[in-house]
């Protein structure tokens, strides 16, 4: 007996040479194709169309290869089909609804294909005509409300949530899509939420809810009031928030640990071996093959939720087990292939704290944890573009934390201790730190050491400049606080303080080329009062008098390179350039650093001479700074702990525009290849009753 092929839509006997046969469904859509209405010859054309399997492939295609006149001929028949749709989301037989949904999203993307230099306008026209639209449009939304919200298919809800992502990327820019005016008069934010509460709905489709939601909230944003952001911005149910948070540390965690599986796999193959041999001078370029993609999307909700929704805060510190160390459920699970921007969820369930038990050997973790783990990750290496967004999102979210009251007093608890393991770039200057020397600290530790591992690794030719102005106003918002709040915080402070004095040493010896492209004097101010912060206020927070002791040592160890800026600054600052008054800036305010090291350098000499010492010790010099702090004379520097509070609109507009079209694309991307594949979904409606 002959084979029987399927192609495109076509069916033929391999063995007969007879003209291939075609599918009933296509020869249906092609009588759309026509001028005439189809159901004039076949009254039941309507109702058996949506009892067929959906060819998606044929139908996009086909409306891919017309031409804009083409298919301005046949609107009425697309306009029809669209209407025709949408009262079959009514219909009892989940057969005929699933059918739908699919014939929706082919026409959708089939439509915006066709029409991608035009307005959202031109696609609303086309799909469902101007005249019907504002009902066709309420009766859409509100039947995919009532599919979400309804305790049936977990099927049905998970493929409207694709036609709803389908529907907002329609347009790679979100702001240009008019058919969102219509999900924003009828909106599904409540369905949204719905999802997030219930353990079983967030597992099958947190994901896409999450990034949905995202979506919706930067729609015209900066231009009118977006009703998803209002609504966000008051959430106050707690099990909504630690779902939408369990979703998101569901995302990052996943990539965290593909992250570290790479890194692994890598470092015991034969490459890893080689460098132990030869040594570690190719250990950076071994590295830059660890990479795996990046999830702005899932960054984008933690943000918009963290700086729109106060109440969010408390999700941050909610404990629950590590999740890379959660059992995997029995029940199998599909796997997706990843796709670019990570838009593609997470292959593993999201499981609550109220679900899993807590086990006392397993490493407790919170968002906020799994956070820094993902932003140690994506901050190494910014280079590529996708992880210089990503990168600096994660900066923009530090920065909305640490201006925040309640995030600060989690952050500096005592009663809040955690290991975490920040991954650190390797270098060929110090070992790697091993995981189990890790001491339990407050969070602001670890928030520390991620700023203090950018600043020392990030010097090089392509300076991230806007990373780093960002970094240290992380670190001064929290020292505001620590001042405020006389919080005296136990942290290697020795570390930040080489870490911006080696910064100051990278901004002088690059100064032509760094001058090229960047203002470094608003840099260099910002880390000179730093240490101004630390000199004026340091004994207020500051764990112990010695360690302020420690903050002078460091200065005068280090006075060659404050020397060296102040002859820099002093140089720009008396030349009538464009750099004389940001440099002199930068002169006024090394004042206190300069007093502290002309007033002890001498006694330090002294004391060496009259004791016939060389070179002295560490303990000497304390000594010597110990006896001499009386006699020293410093200036009170204003406005040391005020700083601006962040503002998105003003400064941040058009990085949150590109980052949102970035991420657009790539949903409509990733829902083009893998996501409406029609197999599962017709598995679990079988039989039609």
């Amino acid at each position: 007996m002959a084979q029987t092929e399927k192609k495109g839509g076509l069916l033929r006997k391999s063995s007969a040479s007879k003209k291939p046969l075609k599918e009933k469904v296509v020869l249906m859509y092609d009588e759309i194709f026509t001028t005439e209405d189809p159901s004039k010859t076949n009254p039941r054309f309507w109702e058996e169309l949506f009892l067929m399997k959906v060819n998606l492939d044929y139908l996009e295609g086909k409306l891919e290869a017309l031409d804009g006149e083409e298919l301005m001929k046949i609107k009425d028949n697309i306009n029809c089909l669209f209407q025709h749709c949408i009262q079959a989301l009514g219909e009892e037989h989940p057969i005929r609804v699933v059918n739908a949904l699919q014939t929706l999203c082919a026409l959708i993307r089939g439509v915006h294909q066709k029409n991608k230099s035009t307005s959202g306008f031109d696609i609303i026209n086309m799909l469902v005509g101007f005249d019907k639209a504002e009902l066709c449009m309420k009766n859409l939304m509100e039947s995919l409300d009532s599919l979400l919200c309804a305790e049936g298919s977990e099927s049905l809800k998970s493929l409207c949530l694709k036609l709803l992502l389908c529907l907002v990327t329609v347009t790679d820019n979100i702001s240009q899509n008019t058919i969102l005016e219509y999900v924003m008069i009828n909106s599904i934010f409540e369905a949204i939420l719905q999802i997030l509460s219930s353990p079983l709905s967030r597992r099958e489709h947190g994901y896409d809810a999450v990034v949905l939601l995202a979506l919706l909230v930067n729609y015209r944003k900066y231009e009118v009031v977006n009703p998803y952001i209002v609504k966000l911005s008051i959430v106050d149910d707690e099990a909504t928030l630690n779902g939408m948070g369990l979703v998101i540390a569901q995302a990052l965690s996943e990539y965290n640990r593909q992250y570290k599986d790479k890194e692994e796999e890598h470092q015991s193959g034969f490459f890893s071996a080689l460098t132990n041999m030869v040594g570690s001078m190719f250990i950076a370029d071994a590295d830059e093959k660890i990479s795996v993609q990046t999830n702005e999307a899932i960054l984008l909700a933690l943000y918009e939720a963290v700086h729109l929704n106060r109440n969010f805060i408390t999700v941050l510190a909610q404990s629950h087990p590590e999740m890379g160390l959660m059992t995997t459920p029995t029940s199998p699970i599909p796997t997706t292939p990843v796709t670019p921007l990570g838009t593609t969820p997470p292959s593993s369930d999201v499981i609550s704290s109220a679900e899993l038990p807590l086990d006392a050997d397993v490493q407790t973790s919170n968002l906020l944890i799994t956070f820094l783990k993902y932003s140690s990750i994506v901050m190494q290496d910014t280079k590529d573009e996708h992880r210089l967004h990503s990168g600096k999102l994660c900066l923009i979210i530090l920065t909305c934390i640490a201006e925040d009251q309640y995030a600060n007093a989690f952050l500096h608890d005592d009663n809040m201790n955690f290991r975490v393991n920040l991954h650190r770039m390797p270098m060929r200057h110090r070992k790697k730190a091993a995981d189990k020397n890790l001491p339990c600290r407050p969070l602001v530790c670890a928030v520390l050491d991620l700023m203090v591992e950018f600043i020392v690794t990030h010097m090089m030719k392509e300076f991230p400049m806007d990373l780093y102005v960002r970094c240290i106003q992380i670190v001064h918002k929290l020292l505001c606080y620590q001042k405020k709040c006389r919080v005296r915080l136990h942290y290697t402070w020795r570390e930040l303080w080489s870490a911006l004095i080696n910064l100051l040493k990278f901004l002088m010896s690059n100064e032509t080329v760094l001058l090229a492209k960047h203002n470094i004097f608003t840099l260099a101010l910002m880390v000179v009062n730093l240490f101004n912060m630390f000199i004026t206020y340091g004994d207020t927070f500051l764990p112990t008098p010695s360690s302020y002791d420690e903050l002078y040592y460091e200065i005068i160890r280090m006075h060659q390179n404050f020397d060296n800026l102040y002859s820099m600054v002093l140089r720009l600052s008396t030349n009538a350039g464009q750099w004389k008054e940001p440099a002199s800036k930068v002169t006024h305010a090394l004042v206190n650093i300069r007093a502290i090291i002309n007033h002890f350098n001498p006694k330090i000499e002294s004391y060496a001479a009259v004791n016939h010492i060389s070179q002295l010790s560490e303990d000497q010099v304390l000594e010597v700074v110990r006896s001499n702090y009386d006699t020293l004379t410093l200036k009170l520097q204003d406005g040391l702990d005020q700083y601006e509070r962040y503002s998105e609109q003003h400064k941040e507009a058009a990085f949150f525009k590109e980052l949102v079209r970035s991420i657009s694309i790539n949903v409509r991307k990733n829902l083009a290849f893998n996501t409406l594949s029609q197999e599962l979904l017709l598995k679990e409606f079988s039989t039609i009753s």
